[in-house]
């Protein structure tokens, strides 16, 4: 990623919200027009946004949910200790 590509990554989520004014959604339209990386970066977000909004929530099987609860679990204990 080049150096115009690091400006625009922390508009992004504004960008995809609507949420910047005119000029800059231009420029970063042009950039993604530009730049495939950028342009594929925007994409994925964008897809992963609306999987968010319209996808419904999938129950875990319990081994796998045990196993991430445990996992989580650890990680805390071994960065901030057991917790009573």
């Amino acid at each position: 990623m080049g150096k115009k590509c690091l400006d625009y990554i922390n508009e992004l989520n504004d960008y995809l919200d609507g949420e910047i004014d005119s000029s800059l959604c231009a420029e970063i339209e042009a950039h993604i027009g530009e730049c495939k990386n950028c342009r594929i970066m925007v994409d994925t977000m964008k897809q992963t946004v609306k999987l968010c909004r319209e996808g419904k929530e999938e129950k875990l099987p319990v081994t796998l949910e045990n196993k991430l609860n445990n996992m989580l679990k650890e990680r805390w204990e071994k960065k901030f200790g057991k917790q009573n």
